[in-house]
C-alpha cells in the first residue's frame, strides 16, 4: 500500500507539491488567526499583571477602566487606602490617542501614574525611571521612541528617559508612560478656546457673578480649568488579606466598584475581546472548510485521472482495502506536507503583525489533529470513485 501511494505521488509530484504549499500557506493562515486571538489574551493578560495591582476600583456601575470609561475624583484614593487590608492605593489615567513623531501619528495607550505606586512600569530595559515631576515619559520599545527623544503630547513636549518592553494595551496599542499631573491635563484639561467660552458663559450666569462677590466667579472659572479626575484606583492588597474580601468592603463602604484581578481578567477576555474572538473563530471556520474543498479536488482529481490504473489493480486482484488505503494515504499525506509548510510560514510572518500573535505548541498539535481529519475527510468523495471502477475498463479502453 505504501508502495503504491508513493509511486503514485511521485507519476505527478508537481500538482501535489504544488497543491501541498498552497494548503500550507492557508494553514499557515489558520494557524496566525488563532495565533492572533492567543495574542489578544495575552496582552489583556499583561496589562493586567504590568499594573502591579490586585484590585481595580473604579466609577460605580461601569466595567472601566479598559472596557468602559470610568472616572473618579483624586482624592478618593484616600478614603480607599483608610480600609483596612489597603497596602497601597493610588490614582491612575488612561488615555488612547495618537502622538506625534517625526511628523507621524504613533497610536498609544498614555498612562499617568504616580512613582513608587501601583500603575508604575514594572521593569525597563533600557534608560531610567521617571524622577521629575513633568514632561518626562517612560515608553513600549513598540512605540519606536528612542531615548532622549522628544514627543509632542498635547500641548507640551516630553523627554523619553526608559524603554520597557511588551506594556500594551488590551487593544495591543504600545504604553507611554508620563506623571499623573501631565496625564490628568492631557486627557481632562479643555484647549484655550473652550476654556474662553466657558468663562464667559460663567461671567453671563448671574449665579455666579454676582454683586458684591467676586470671588465665586473666581472659584468656578479656576475649576473650569482644572482637573481633579482619574479613570481609576489601583490598589495592592496587605499579606493576609484576601482580594475579595477588600474589593467587598471597597463596594460597600465607599459606594464604588471594584474588580479583583481574576474579575478583571474576564471582563477583558469574555467581554472587551469576545466579538473579536467569535469573528476569528468564523474565519477559522470558513478557512478549514476552503481547506478541505481544495484537498478534495485535488485528490478526486488525481483520481479520476488515473482510472486505468486503477481498474488494472482490480483485474489484478488488488482488494478495495488497499486502494482506498492509497488515496487514503496520499491525502493524509498532501495534509502533513501543507502542515509543515504552514506552521513554517507561520513562525516566520507571525514578528511582522502589527498585534501581537501568540502560537503555541498546543495549538499546532491541535491544528495537525484537525488538518489530518479534514484531509481524511476530503478523501472519501476519490475513494468512493475509486471503488466504483469497474475492472473491465482496463481491457475495453
Amino acid at each position: 500500500m505504501i508502495s503504491l501511494a508513493g509511486r503514485d505521488i511521485l507519476h505527478s509530484w508537481a500538482k501535489y507539491v504544488y497543491t501541498g504549499i498552497g494548503l500550507g500557506l492557508l494553514i499557515g493562515v489558520t494557524l496566525s488567526m488563532a495565533g492572533i486571538y492567543r495574542g489578544m489574551v495575552d496582552d489583556a493578560q499583561v496589562l493586567l499583571k504590568n499594573s502591579g495591582a490586585d484590585i481595580w476600583v473604579v466609577q460605580q456601575d461601569t466595567l472601566g477602566p479598559y472596557a468602559e470609561p470610568s472616572s473618579l475624583r483624586d482624592d478618593a484614593y484616600r478614603t480607599v487606602l483608610g480600609l483596612p487590608g489597603v497596602a497601597q492605593a493610588s490614582n491612575v489615567t488612561y488615555l488612547t490617542m495618537q502622538v506625534q513623531r517625526a511628523g507621524q501619528d504613533v497610536r498609544v495607550m498614555v498612562v499617568g501614574f504616580e512613582s513608587d505606586q501601583p500603575g508604575q512600569p514594572l521593569y525597563l530595559s533600557q534608560g531610567r525611571f521617571i524622577t521629575r515631576s513633568h514632561y518626562e515619559a517612560i515608553a513600549d520599545i513598540k512605540t519606536g521612541f528612542k531615548l532622549g527623544e522628544r514627543i509632542q503630547i498635547r500641548r507640551h513636549q516630553y523627554t523619553v528617559v526608559g524603554l520597557t518592553r511588551r506594556m500594551v494595551s488590551s487593544g495591543g496599542d504600545p504604553m507611554l508612560f508620563i506623571p499623573l499631573k501631565d496625564a490628568q491635563e492631557a486627557q481632562f484639561k479643555k484647549d484655550n478656546e473652550a476654556i474662553l467660552n466657558e468663562r464667559a458663559r460663567s461671567a453671563a450666569n448671574p449665579a455666579f457673578n454676582r454683586p458684591g462677590a467676586p470671588g465665586v466667579l473666581d472659584a468656578v472659572q479656576d475649576l473650569q480649568t482644572t482637573s481633579h479626575n482619574v479613570n481609576a484606583i489601583l490598589v495592592r492588597v496587605s499579606d493576609g488579606w484576601r482580594a475579595t474580601e477588600v474589593a467587598h468592603n471597597i463596594r460597600r463602604w465607599k459606594h464604588l466598584q471594584a474588580y479583583t484581578l481574576p474579575q478583571m481578567e474576564e471582563i477583558l477576555v469574555a467581554k472587551l475581546i469576545a466579538t473579536s474572538a467569535r469573528q476569528i473563530g468564523l474565519f477559522l471556520i470558513i478557512l478549514a472548510v476552503v481547506s478541505a474543498a481544495i484537498v478534495s479536488f485535488i485528490i478526486y482529481t488525481m483520481t479520476l485521472g488515473k482510472i486505468r490504473e486503477l481498474a488494472v489493480l482490480k483485474l489484478i486482484g488488488t482488494t478495495n482495502r488497499t486502494i482506498a488505503g492509497m488515496i487514503l494515504q496520499e491525502s493524509l499525506g498532501l495534509g502533513a506536507i501543507g502542515f509543515v509548510i504552514g506552521k513554517i510560514t507561520a513562525t516566520l510572518w507571525a514578528p511582522y503583525f502589527p498585534k501581537y500573535v501568540l502560537l503555541l505548541n498546543s495549538d499546532a498539535i491541535l491544528g495537525f489533529l484537525a488538518v489530518m481529519a479534514v484531509c481524511a475527510l476530503a478523501s472519501v468523495m476519490a475513494i468512493r470513485a475509486a471503488l466504483k471502477v469497474d475492472p473491465a475498463t482496463a481491457i475495453g479502453g
